[in-house]
């Protein structure tokens, strides 16, 4: 299959006063899209457990390279694509490109953890089913 493309608006709310996209909204953006990618891979974003706990993707690390602006109103394509997969951790790598030309580069590594109240996130190991879904999001190079 490979990796998932979609697009976005740069909404009002997502720049500055000059009109030029923010970069915190490339945070949001990446993480809709990592969303919008496990959907499309059939893995659930918080899983309930049986016992009522939950199962999810807490983010461990982020970062984005910017090379050019955005404003108001323009449409952006978001191309993410799974970088890798440990055995609980998943690095997505996202590229964002205007009418052709790129805008900027971003990762994310979440880890898939155990959410019980009053303790801390516990990683665990992703599934056989889970990792064969994801891979299928694999980026070429």
């Amino acid at each position: 299959m490979g990796p998932l493309t979609t697009r976005r608006r740069v909404e009002f709310r997502d720049t500055d006063a000059a009109g030029i996209a923010h970069f915190s909204a490339f945070f949001f953006w990446m993480e809709s899209v990592e969303h919008e990618l496990l959907r499309a891979a059939g893995v659930a974003v918080v899983e309930r457990q049986p016992d009522g706990s939950d199962v999810s993707w807490p983010r461990v690390s982020t970062g984005c390279d910017y090379e050019s602006a955005v404003h108001f109103g323009d449409e952006i394509e978001v191309t993410a694509a799974v970088a890798a997969i440990g055995r609980t951790s998943v690095t997505y790598a996202f590229v964002f490109a205007h009418a052709g030309r790129p805008v900027a580069r971003g990762r994310v590594v979440a880890v898939r953890c155990a959410m019980r109240p009053a303790t801390p996130p516990e990683p665990v190991a992703i599934p056989a089913d889970v990792r064969q879904r994801l891979e299928a999001f694999r980026s070429a190079g």
